[in-house]
């Protein structure tokens, strides 16, 4: 194993403290593994907190700032962060107009979101938790009951957190983050698995000649291993998956996704691809995203996600977002 630490056992810390003076429109809380925007909460309006497993950068930290979230809380590589982790920063960006969390389908993000929306209750803080479920690949997985959230979250983010800077209310940005949801579909394909800091070798076995279809953002187990094949046959299967679940039409919000280790050379390859599918389709990509913000370390694959537009969703997409990892209109 070659990574760019120190230790396997302050990786986190180590990068958390990188965060901090990398951006100073951030305020990083390293002991207690925190990321709000340095200025603070806006009184009036509601806050959006996510979180997960490290190692899916830039999710969630690289996308706290105006446009989208208020916090985020990275746990552990591959590990859901603590109840605490998520009260600490549901109190901190607390604005008097409630708290949006935007959990990822995974178990242990469920319940630790679960346990802390009850104790900022509790405390006087109304909170409204939104479970994003966009993956196709399988319904049950070795960490959820029903399907994975991955690269939807980072829709379900955007929207909503263009929404929130309106001063919208609670509940309207809870419906249209579901919306968003509902709206949206993924699947990731695994070129090669990825080494997980702590365990030293990688987290699953892949053929040279062999890819992984609707795999994980964790290394999980997609629908089936299958001969490696040319850029368009892959994007093709992706789409077909998502258009058996979601027609494939209208306007479209595309995001072709890097699992980490993928050229993007690569990804734009792919996405023309997509580009090419859908068009053939009937459908138009209105707006898209091609690049790393849902990645598993340094795994070689990559990820489509589609959602279908309306004309308000189109709008609040297109707002104004300055975070590390998205920014335009400002």
């Amino acid at each position: 194993m070659k990574k760019l630490i120190n230790s396997p056992d302050t990786v986190v810390t180590d990068a958390l403290t990188g965060v901090a003076v990398a951006h100073p429109s951030l305020a990083v809380d390293v002991e207690n593994k925190v990321i709000t925007r340095a200025s603070g909460p806006q009184a009036g309006k509601v806050g959006l907190v996510s979180g997960g497993g490290s190692g899916h950068e830039p999710l969630h930290g690289g996308f706290v700032g105006y446009g989208m979230l208020d916090a985020a809380c990275p746990g552990e590589v591959f590990t859901s962060p603590v109840p605490d982790q998520v009260l600490a920063a549901t109190r901190a960006v607390n604005g008097g107009a409630g708290v949006l969390h935007i959990v990822k389908n995974y178990t242990g993000d469920v319940l630790n979101f679960q346990m802390a929306a009850e104790l900022a209750g509790d405390e006087g803080i109304e909170v409204v938790s939104v479970v994003t479920n966009d993956d196709v690949a399988v319904q049950d997985s070795l960490y959820t009951a029903g399907r994975r959230g991955v690269g939807g979250t980072v829709f379900v983010e955007k929207i909503a957190g263009a929404l929130a800077e309106e001063g919208a209310g609670l509940d309207k940005v809870a419906d249209v983050a579901r919306e968003v949801n509902e709206r949206s579909r993924s699947l990731g394909v695994a070129l090669t698995s990825c080494v997980v800091p702590a365990a030293g070798k990688p987290t699953f076995d892949l053929a040279d000649s062999e890819v992984e279809m609707g795999i994980g953002i964790h290394g999980e187990p997609g629908r089936s291993r299958v001969p490696l094949a040319p850029a368009r046959d892959l994007a093709a299967a992706a789409l077909d998956a998502i258009g058996a679940d979601l027609p494939l039409s209208g306007d479209l919000l595309v995001m072709v996704n890097g699992m980490g280790g993928t050229p993007l050379l690569e990804l734009y390859v792919l996405y023309n691809e997509v580009r090419q599918y859908l068009e053939g389709h009937g459908a138009r990509i209105a707006r898209n995203l091609v690049g790393n913000y849902i990645t598993s370390l340094e795994m070689q694959g990559f990820s489509v996600t589609v959602c279908r537009l309306t004309d308000t969703l189109i709008r609040l997409w297109d707002a104004p977002v300055d975070t590390p990892a998205l920014r335009w209109g400002r």
